[in-house]
Order: C-alpha cells, then structure tokens, then sequence
C-alpha cells in the first residue's frame, strides 16, 4: 500500500484504508469509501492540491489529506 500522494497522473487506485480518523469521517461522507476506485486526475505545479475522481465526480485534496489515505494500485 502507498499513500495517495505518491500516484501518478492518470493512474487508478483503490482506497484501502486512512491513516488520520477526523480526516477518515470527512473523506467517507465525501464518497472516498474503502474500496472504493479512484483515478489520479490532476495535479498542480507545487503538489498541491491533487484532484481526484471518485464515484463519478471529481474531487479536490490537499497534500496533507491525500497523504493520509492509503492506496493500492490498480493494475
């Protein structure tokens, strides 16, 4: 498992777990469920934020919240 933060742009995911549990509630009640597929969609010049796409629409996190959620590639 890696941290979100650590894809690539264009690469697929499936979210596994959180490491931070304020951030877990706020996540799930956005969509980010575990097991849930995610595609890396944008990242901005300095790594912050990230976007996104999650159960259909595209979501935007900061460096410190992407850090918390924990991943595993698609392959």
């Amino acid at each position: 498992m890696i941290s979100l933060n650590n894809l690539h742009k264009g690469q697929q995911a499936i979210i596994k777990s959180f490491t931070n549990r304020d951030l877990s509630h706020k996540m799930i009640e956005m969509g980010c469920l575990p097991g849930e597929t995610i595609t890396l969609s944008k990242i901005a010049p300095f790594g912050c934020p990230l976007a996104i796409l999650v159960a259909g629409y595209e979501l935007c996190l900061r460096a410190e919240e992407a850090n918390a959620i924990m991943v595993e590639l698609v392959s």
